[in-house]
């Protein structure tokens, strides 16, 4: 009965060591994944840099799992080379290394300390990013806790003559134990907490050094099965898959010559534990040291193995809401901030030749364009409902601002497609069918009101991907110039119907014109919630147009 609760008492152990790692990957990820988000940018020129990237957020996330996960939904995306996405996740597995270097020493007295502080500081801040960091602090409190009752728990266990059997037993089948741990790795999402597990089955004597290295290397290969696992698209699972055959090349190499290894470390501490713990930090090390120079070769010949498939047809279905990045709030915005661009793709070739099918009546385009609008209306629909799922997940104010951000361009975006689709297609139409022509001044007026809208166009975009201010301000000035041509051009049409001149086209022409305007006040509406946030722009003016934008499509 004794040996019952005690495994019911290492079950409790191990969860709470898997709820501490979890405490830590989301505290980092909600309180500072924005800024990691950023960084992952910044530190991809060289391979050291990617290096140490993935050395140090791993080292902060304590998951080279999460790491993995999010540098597949970038690699997958477009927002991180394959490359230099594969040396962050040599970087990753190195990282997790070093935080099991540290949870191996004896720091259990910090335990308490670290779940009064966070305890403490999560309670008492009502800063998010304060909030977060109580949260990092209870997780890592918690699991050298975990880590400290594992090994109390482990110690009389020694004696236990049928465990001790059972492990050795499965220690003297190196493929079947690798396996196992690798299996466990999977189903635990975290290699921190396995390698810690066999730490402490290390410590209490349940396990000698060569059976411990054989689970260690099960460890390490399960630990690449989640990202692998969870991504959906060849492209998403080159990244993860480089990552698995660098891990299993090592396993490779080193399964027989688990004895030998065992040895040789035991001059940096004799102890199965200590063993166990610096073949971890050497078998990532070498594996990084070997792989990092020929990394763009192992790219290549994975985008050989997994070739970019045909996109669909169909130009409603989103591509990259992966339902798997909702866990993290950085990854999911990224996927939502591409998929939103690729709805501004469409917008821009639906406006870019609206001056050629006016002029030359060209109404097979015209037909084109309009069918195009249930197309974003779909991307539009799918990019609010994946915003709408990641509101359940705990989000900072910066991504709580980018996901209104994002909501408030998609809406926009949606309005400009419906004018251009419904409106001025329809104008288009009318036009051909009537035989009504416009002049060569209303053409020449059209075509310089159409491309400064473009150039608005351009702006919203910098805007909305980089937040950039001064193209924000610049876009709200240009509302008066798109005015200014409108009335000139009003003005001027007006003038040539009365005096009987060749301005044909009616009130289809003024139409037209203030349909495109209402299309510059959508993208005028993007600089909005930026400048208002910055303090640049009085409320009286916000407001009102915010209100009717969300009211309107909501």
């Amino acid at each position: 009965m004794k040996g019952t609760f005690a495994l019911f008492d290492i079950a409790g152990y191990v969860a709470l060591l898997l709820w501490g790692t979890h405490m830590v990957t989301s505290g980092v990820l909600r309180g500072y994944g924005s800024a990691l988000r950023r960084s992952l940018g910044r530190f991809l020129g060289r391979r050291p840099a990617a290096f140490m990237f993935g050395v140090c957020i791993t080292a902060l996330l304590q998951s080279s799992t999460a790491t993995g996960m999010m540098a597949t939904s970038f690699a997958a995306n477009g927002f991180l080379g394959l490359a230099p996405g594969l040396t962050v996740m040599l970087g990753a597995n190195v990282g997790t290394t070093l935080i099991v270097q540290v949870m191996s020493f004896n720091i259990a007295l910090i335990a308490p300390v670290l779940i009064l502080f966070g305890t403490a500081l999560h309670r008492r801040s009502d800063d998010v990013r304060y909030e977060n960091l109580g949260r990092v602090g209870i997780g890592l409190g918690l699991m050298l806790l975990s880590l400290h009752l594992l090994v109390l728990t482990m110690a009389p266990m020694e004696n236990a003559q049928l465990l001790k059997e059972g492990m050795q037993a499965l220690a003297g089948e190196p493929v079947i134990a690798m396996l196992v741990a690798a299996a466990l790795t999977w189903l635990c999402h975290s290699s921190v907490a396995v390698v810690l597990l066999i730490v402490s089955l290390a410590t209490g004597g349940v396990i000698d050094a060569p059976g411990a290295l054989a689970l260690v290397l099960g460890a390490n290969l399960g630990g690449t099965l989640p990202a692998l696992l969870e991504a959906h698209t060849p492209v998403a699972r080159r990244l993860p898959l480089g990552n698995l055959l660098v891990r299993a090349f090592g396993c490779v190499i080193c399964l027989p010559l688990l004895h030998p290894l065992a040895h040789w470390l035991a001059a940096l501490g004799d102890s199965p534990a200590r063993i166990a713990v610096n073949f971890h930090t050497a078998f990532n090390l070498v594996l990084a040291i070997i792989f990092i120079f020929p990394i763009q070769k192992l790219a290549q010949l994975l985008v050989r193995l997994l070739p970019e498939p045909p996109r669909p047809a169909d130009q409603g279905l989103p591509l990259y809401l992966d339902e798997a990045a909702l866990e993290s709030a950085g990854v999911a915005l990224v996927n939502a901030t591409r998929e939103s661009m690729r709805m501004a793709d469409m917008v821009e070739g639906m406006l870019k030749g609206l001056v050629e099918i006016f002029g030359k009546d060209d109404t097979s385009r015209a037909a084109a364009i309009s069918k195009m609008d249930p197309f974003l209306d779909r991307l539009g629909v799918a990019i609010r409902q994946y915003l709408a799922d990641l509101v359940g997940e705990a989000l900072n104010e910066e991504d709580g601002e980018r996901s209104q951000e994002i909501h408030a361009f998609v809406i926009n975006i949606e309005h400009i497609g419906d004018i251009t689709a419904n409106n001025l297609m329809e104008f288009a139409a009318k036009k051909a069918e009537r035989g009504q022509d416009f002049s060569a001044d209303d053409i020449q007026d059209l075509a310089a009101m159409h491309s400064q809208l473009m150039e608005s166009l351009r702006l919203a975009i910098a805007v909305f991907m980089r937040g950039d201010l001064r193209a924000a301000q610049h876009l709200m000035e240009r509302k008066e110039l798109l005015w200014r041509l409108e009335n000139d051009a009003s003005d001027r049409h007006v003038r040539d119907l009365r005096q009987q001149r060749d301005g044909g086209g009616g009130d289809v022409y003024l139409r037209i014109l203030r349909d495109l305007r209402r299309i510059h006040s959508h993208l005028a509406a993007i600089a909005y919630l930026p400048l208002e946030r910055a303090g640049l722009l009085q409320g009286r003016l916000v407001q009102p147009h915010a209100n009717t934008l969300v009211e309107g499509k909501v």
